[in-house]
């Protein structure tokens, strides 16, 4: 990464081409930008074996260009709370900006970060509290400093320009130069932008493999990984409750979404888009309530209350619902257990191999079973016995509710499911 100045040149908040980051310092990378070709080795589902190597973060092959639409700066006043102090472009609307840059509860932490949604964008927020000798502030100013964009894949690329400037907003508040220079430079794209907004608003989830950040999810959650893969795959409404900081929660988000990749075409093109919020206030409420399906992350309890906006509810790695037909989905099987197992397995393999692709086991996974409900549905006995849910990869037995929700949200209601899988 390239040397940062106080005066910001032009070029300052570039990524510098770099060699690979240490493994274990890689987690900044977990919102890599997207690839337009993933492909799979064979072997990465539940069965055992490794494939080839993905791509590192930042290659691959996509051609996306950066979209900042806005840049703004967020500060915490102790008569009026959060308010919006900066932006550009001036006409751009921010409204409620201000409580998703500087989350609930932040002042109790000294640095974090924060994906969010406003409106049809995505953010990203660099927050900074310095203890200052002020009485006006209280001894803290709190600032946040962030952008905006109508993709999130590539936001990750200006984290440490953000850190830097809300350092700076800390120690020299008002000096918004380096902050008109970034807009500058980046607002002539959105003469480009116009009838591509919508289809960038929401981008595929196809990515290079986020390094560090899945295998984190992984470990943080042990066996109830499988749970949240079955929840994800049925395009639950997923919300994960956790105190400041926010910036690990909201790559939980991104990875949650991950395990409900599936690539091959057209399949999953009439069921709900599993969407990333990441942070949510209560000012969101009345979007999520029109959401059918989702995944976000909140520092406020009160929404635990709120039973109609979600699904399931995580609280720390407690994943628990209210809806008397997914309780059952809850309760890991030995079937999940196993697939636990195979799953810790692989990724043993992988770290020997300097590969860490959790999320392409779940890729490799949900393919498969979608290309088996493929061939059974054109075939001339479109029957599911247990011979063909192994083929799958899923176990006859523990994974018959799973799969009995997956037909009816997917759509396979031609196919016929055999009694002796039914009744088993």
């Amino acid at each position: 990464m390239m040397e940062r100045s106080d005066r910001a040149p032009l070029l300052d908040w570039e990524e510098a081409p770099s060699a690979e980051k240490p493994r274990g310092d890689a987690v900044e990378d977990c919102l890599s930008s997207p690839s337009n070709s993933r492909s799979v080795a064979p072997g990465l589902g539940w069965s055992g074996g490794h494939g080839g190597p993905s791509n590192p973060p930042g290659t691959g092959t996509d051609q996306e260009h950066d979209q900042i639409v806005s840049v703004f700066v967020v500060t915490f006043n102790t008569r009026t709370g959060n308010m919006l102090e900066w932006c550009l472009p001036k006409d751009m609307d921010l409204d409620g900006v201000e409580f998703k840059a500087i989350a609930s509860g932040s002042h109790r932490v000294s640095t974090d970060f924060i994906y969010f949604r406003k409106g049809s964008y995505f953010g990203l927020a660099c927050f900074a509290n310095m203890a200052v000798e002020s009485t006006v502030e209280r001894g803290a100013r709190m600032k946040s400093v962030g952008i905006l964009s109508p993709s999130y894949t590539l936001l990750y690329r200006y984290m440490s320009f953000l850190e830097h400037q809300v350092r700076l907003q800390l120690q020299t508040p008002g000096h918004y130069s380096p902050l008109e220079a970034f807009y500058e430079d980046k607002r002539a794209v959105l003469q480009c932008l116009g009838a591509v907004i919508n289809h960038s608003m929401h981008p595929e989830m196809k990515i290079t493999h986020p390094a560090g950040c899945m295998s984190q999810f992984i470990r943080f959650f042990g066996e109830q990984i499988m749970v949240l893969w079955k929840l994800a795959l049925l395009r639950r409404r997923i919300l994960i409750f956790s105190p400041p900081p926010v910036g690990v929660v909201c790559y939980r988000v991104y990875c949650c979404c991950c395990l409900a990749n599936i690539s091959i075409p057209g399949i999953g093109v009439a069921v709900p888009e599993f969407r990333p919020f990441f942070y949510v206030n209560v000012a969101d409420i009345n979007a999520l309530e029109n959401e059918l399906s989702y995944v976000a992350c909140t520092t406020e309890k009160i929404f635990e209350e709120k039973k109609d906006l979600y699904d399931v509810y995580v609280d720390n790695q407690n994943v628990k619902t209210y809806r008397e037909g997914l309780k059952p989905l809850l309760r890991l099987s030995a079937a999940d257990k196993d697939k636990y197992y195979k799953l810790t397995e692989q990724r043993q393999l992988l770290l020997y191999s300097q590969e860490e692709t959790g999320d392409c086991v779940f890729l490799e996974q949900n393919n498969r079973i979608f290309q088996t409900l493929s061939e059974v549905a054109n075939s001339t006995d479109p029957t599911l016995t247990q011979e063909t849910v192994r083929a799958m990869g899923l176990d006859p037995h523990g994974d018959r509710l799973f799969l009995l929700h997956l037909l009816e949200i997917y759509g396979y209601d031609t196919l016929l499911v055999s009694e002796q899988l039914c009744c088993s």
